[in-house]
């Protein structure tokens, strides 16, 4: 992470591509650029429209106000139960573990969240995990965030140790982008760690194109799977990057190769910054409709929206 392209001027340089505007280095200031050296190595040099690249690219776009955008797209602050807990829906939660990502994709949904108010100490967490602790109807608890693979072990640790400690909670799941563009996070400590679980834990990456999954990240995920982990991935429909039948489909059987199963394909959450990524639904439709016709059932993810105050996400195709 220390070596993660910050700057948009040297993401330029380093990708032979043209010089930033003033536009692209404002949107890089509101939203931070940050891009793994891993995943840059994935991108084309040269090439502005690589779809590995348009995912971290400040655009001149992002600082124009879009109507029907806003900052919290979610309405997450009405799901709060206590500092870094939040409940979406029945019998889960999810514990915002930190405000830090190994990548800052343009398209995130949090990128306007109110990290401060996130809890940074083991000691900090108690009251999000005495709440569940006390609720017996949750049966599964989420690490997010940011991405809890950026925490050091030291704390990682003792969070997953508590959370496995509740009796009711029967199932822990991951939400994490490290397996993709630092897979050498996935360490033998942190296999080993999952190995020892009680909990069935569920991994979930985040993967929208096949050329993000080289060998090192299927040897990376095939260490999650060795740890008896069930591998999920959910993508988001982003224009320009998978908006097509053959990168999807590619995509699919990218992750079946690496033993992950294409879970769901989701909506761009409507966040201020990121319209310019907006795909209508009804395209999107179409694009399962295609997928379907040449792949497995297994193999097509479900085409999903997630709306405020819904009791679960809405399946679109």
């Amino acid at each position: 992470m220390k070596r993660a392209i910050r700057d948009p001027f040297e993401l330029a340089k380093q990708l032979n591509l043209p010089r930033p505007t003033e536009n692209q280095a404002a949107a890089a200031i509101a939203f931070g650029l940050f891009v793994p050296e891993h995943f840059l190595k994935q991108i084309k040099i040269g090439d502005p429209s690589d779809p590995l690249l348009l995912q971290v690219l400040p655009r001149n776009e992002e600082v124009a106000i879009a109507s029907g955008f806003s900052a919290d797209p979610l309405e997450e602050a009405n799901a709060k139960r206590a500092d870094g807990l939040l409940q979406k829906y029945e019998g889960r939660v999810l514990l915002i573990t930190n405000s830090v990502c190994a990548i800052n994709c343009r398209y995130c949904f949090r990128r306007h969240f109110p990290y401060e108010q996130t809890p940074h100490s083991e000691s900090q967490w108690q009251n999000a995990l005495e709440q569940i602790r006390q609720d017996v109807s949750i049966e599964e608890v989420i690490l997010s965030g940011g991405d809890p693979l950026t925490l050091v072990d030291e704390k990682l640790i003792p969070i997953v140790q508590q959370v496995d400690a509740i009796e009711h909670v029967s199932r822990i799941r991951f939400h994490s982008r490290l397996p993709v563009v630092i897979p050498d996070r996935i360490t033998k400590e942190l296999v080993e760690l999952l190995s020892n679980v009680r909990s069935k834990v569920v991994f979930v990456i985040h993967s929208n194109h096949a050329n993000e999954l080289d060998p090192v990240v299927e040897s990376a995920l095939g260490r999650l799977s060795g740890s008896g982990c069930q591998l999920l991935n959910q993508s988001v429909l982003l224009r320009g990057v998978n908006d097509d039948p053959k990168t999807l489909v590619n995509l699919s059987k990218r992750l079946l190769e690496c033993n992950v199963l294409p879970y769901y394909l989701h909506q761009l959450d409507r966040v201020q910054g990121a319209a310019h990524f907006e795909v209508a639904m009804e395209t999107g439709k179409h694009l399962i409709a295609e997928i379907r016709s040449k792949l497995p059932g297994y193999a097509v993810p479900r085409y999903a929206i997630e709306e405020p105050g819904k009791l679960n996400k809405t399946i679109i195709a």
